[in-house]
């Protein structure tokens, strides 16, 4: 008896390092590590570069970490939408007789992402007013997807047999739904979330066509003014910006995942 308790006990043990083996600590590790040796040979660059006023201006330090204050701010707004939008969508369409508007629901979905961003973010700039708000609800529209497909093929594929386990066990429909069929989900819905952060912070960048803010400013006056390193500098922190972000999203991922899963 005590020989198989103590054959049985390594097994949570296993399990952690499953979630924590030499792939996923390299995948952790790698790319705050490349974020934080890119900005460094920023930071020497602009201290040791010879700038002209208009670069100076706009790549002060108050001014730089302001605009990722803002792009920071605008890809949080969205993502949180996002999630509040998409998840309970793709709960509703895989549940009794809603399951027949799924294909209707993500078809919109991928039109609404397969749109210009430019054009989507302006038309609604033209109809709801310029400002941080249009730029949320835009980039809301843009970032559904990802998020919406993942939800109903992960919830999909749950086995049926652990949901009439559920079932047989007492559970409600609710229940079964938030205490197995959505922890299965979650790391395939925590992929699509990842996609689409990865999909706000680049996109994220347009709203300052509309007074949305962010990064893009730098990029916009580069442009504007044919001031490359303005241009490079600008696509250089939002790549960043796009990295760090979507480590921040493979951490949550493995933190939000199941154990033994």
């Amino acid at each position: 008896m005590t020989e198989a308790v103590t054959q049985q006990a390594p097994a949570p043990s296993a399990a952690r390092r499953r979630r924590f083996d030499a792939e996923t600590l390299l995948m952790l590790v790698v790319p705050p590590a490349l974020v934080l040796v890119a900005f460094l040979a920023y930071v020497v660059w602009r201290q040791t570069a010879d700038l002209g006023s208009v670069e100076r201006s706009q790549l002060g330090w108050s001014t730089v970490w302001g605009l990722i204050g803002e792009h920071v701010r605008l890809t949080v707004y969205s993502a949180v939408a996002v999630v509040a939008v998409a998840v309970p969508l793709g709960v509703l369409v895989t549940r009794g007789r809603a399951r027949r508007a799924a294909p209707l629901v993500v078809g919109v979905a991928n039109a609404g992402q397969a749109a210009p961003s430019v054009g989507l973010i302006v038309l609604l700039a033209m109809w709801l007013g310029f400002g941080l708000t249009t730029s949320v609800v835009a980039l809301t529209l843009y970032g559904l997807l990802p998020v919406l497909r993942n939800t109903i093929t992960g919830l999909q594929g749950v086995d049926p047999m652990l949901v009439e386990a559920g079932r047989g066990m007492g559970m409600s429909a609710a229940g079964v739904l938030l205490r197995v069929e959505l922890p299965l989900a979650v790391p395939v819905i925590m992929a699509g979330v990842r996609t689409a952060l990865v999909l706000l912070v680049g996109t994220a960048t347009l709203a300052t066509f509309i007074n949305g803010g962010g990064l893009g400013a730098i990029l916009q006056t580069g442009i504007t003014l044919f001031e490359t390193s303005l241009m490079v500098v600008g696509a250089l922190l939002v790549a960043l910006l796009a990295l760090l972000v979507e480590w921040v999203g493979r951490l949550l991922e493995l933190l939000a995942r199941p154990k033994g899963v």
